[in-house]
């Protein structure tokens, strides 16, 4: 019955976009989680993560677990898609990773800049949490949905243009640098 109450007092985020500010903070919702969750439900929001570690312990929520093996599959597709563009080896060992993924791996990497590769992910991403998003709209399952996407919206809002070509050009630069020293030797 609590998630009926916090639910209810949060904006919808549906409408959102890029250009619009956000109708509420991830502090203001963790405050709300915390006020009306029990503490397994709050501690799982607490630990939701749009970077899943390899080795991460498995959720107590379905839908979580679901988006946690989603995101690992994407990271370990653009790995792969990256190395073979740089003709480096890479080894997924013995995991899976769906033709679907690579393909969208590697519309990532053809993107003309960093920030619109970003962008398409995060439009990627989005998309597959739609496909989780629960039926039911008043249940713990609908909180951990929000509160991934609200994270998602969040991420793409603090992406700054011009830091992210100077870290880019540093980087590429730094790049160029040890390859010039390597053809040198």
């Amino acid at each position: 019955m609590a998630e009926y109450y916090l639910i209810a007092q949060l904006p919808s985020l549906d409408a959102v976009n890029e250009n619009m500010p956000l109708p509420i903070t991830e502090e203001r919702f963790l405050e709300l989680c915390d006020r009306f969750l029990g503490k397994r439900a709050a501690a799982e929001i607490k630990s939701l993560t749009l970077a899943p570690a390899l080795d991460q312990v498995k959720s107590s929520s379905v839908l979580v677990q679901a988006f946690n093996e989603g995101e690992k599959a994407l990271r370990l597709a653009l790995a792969k898609v990256r190395a073979t563009k740089n003709k480096k080896p890479f080894d997924l060992g013995d995991i899976q990773v769906s033709d679907e993924l690579i393909k969208v791996a590697e519309a990532a990497v053809e993107q003309e800049s960093p920030l619109d590769a970003e962008k398409y992910l995060s439009d990627y991403r989005l998309s597959f949490l739609e496909t989780l998003k629960p039926v039911g709209a008043f249940s713990e399952e609908f909180v951990f949905y929000y509160g991934l996407k609200l994270k998602l919206l969040l991420r793409i809002r603090r992406f700054d243009t011009a830091k992210g070509e100077a870290a880019y050009k540093n980087i590429y630069n730094t790049i160029l640098g040890e390859d010039r020293l390597e053809d040198k030797q």
